[in-house]
């Protein structure tokens, strides 16, 4: 494997694993004040940063199988197990939902609400900071290292900033007489938690399911501006964000020699590389242009 790419990989798995450390300080923290407190959100808060500190696990296992070399059985590399490892922080992100609405439910049709003191609202006010500068970090990482692994724990661990925001609201309600915000809350957070799972399994699926990554056209339109190519066409394009494949068919001059042939196709490779940084490997067919 490409030297950078296993230096891409090693830091994206550093950015996890310091992720991992604020990701689980923080969820001890509001799970703890949240049983304590006997509070449906502060508890659903904590579960939901305790899913994201799990969800930096699956993503560092996820990118040592990612790291490994082409193989006979992986001929373009291990590198949809990131995507994957994206999907299943979704389907993580499904479960909590699940559990939100539970203790929601749980909260209003009970009439449970949490005690509220200046010693949960001062830690939930400290894991929020922590939780901003975290997602901060990780999402620059993402599209530094072009990363939709690290993009896809940022939109989770942005969910929890969210969060954490609503259970302050809701124990600010709670302090001032309106029992039932906590359980109300709680149903509120479970919703754009769902719309945040939403969004990761729709852009894990589409790098699985080999949505193209560039515009056809533009691809065609570069190509064509190579000399000796006459037309371009069934130009396809697959891959992750920063590890792009192209392959294209040109037609030329039926006279051309075999060697000019390649040369031209190495000249469109390297045009289209120049253009998009992200392309690791083109594949040009040339076919002789049948008048």
């Amino acid at each position: 494997m490409d030297a950078s790419v296993l230096d891409r990989n090693r830091k994206v798995r550093f950015v996890l694993a310091a992720i991992l450390a604020a990701n689980w300080a923080v969820a001890v923290a509001k799970l703890a004040f949240g049983l304590i407190s006997d509070s449906a959100a502060v508890t659903a808060d904590g579960l939901h940063s305790f899913i994201d500190g799990g969800s930096n696990v699956l993503g560092l296992v996820a990118m040592s199988v990612a790291s490994r070399p082409a193989d006979e059985d992986h001929p373009y590399g291990h590198g949809k197990f990131e995507a994957l490892a994206s999907l299943a922080i979704g389907a993580m992100i499904g479960i909590a939902m699940l559990e939100l609405g539970r203790m929601a439910l749980d909260s209003l049709l009970n009439d449970r609400h949490p005690e509220v003191t200046p010693l949960m609202a001062g830690v939930m006010v400290l894991t929020l900071f922590v939780n901003m500068a975290v997602t901060r970090v990780e999402r620059r990482q993402g599209e530094k290292l072009k990363s939709p692994l690290l993009l896809a724990d940022a939109k989770h661990t942005l969910s929890d900033v969210f969060v954490t925001l609503s259970v302050l609201v809701s124990l600010g309600l709670v302090w001032l007489g309106y029992p039932k915000a906590d359980g109300v809350v709680a149903l509120v957070v479970m919703v754009f938690v769902a719309w945040v799972a939403w969004g990761i399994v729709r852009q894990a699926v589409g790098i699985l399911s080999d949505t193209a990554r560039l515009d056809p056209d533009k691809v065609a339109e570069i190509t064509r501006g190579v000399e000796g190519v006459r037309s371009c066409r069934d130009v396809r394009s697959r891959g992750m964000e920063g590890t792009v494949y192209v392959d294209l068919k040109i037609d030329v001059d039926p006279h051309m020699t075999t060697a000019k042939a390649h040369e031209l196709a190495d000249e469109v490779e390297q045009r289209l590389q120049a253009t998009f940084p992200e392309v690791v490997d083109v594949v040009v067919h040339v076919e002789p242009l049948l008048r």
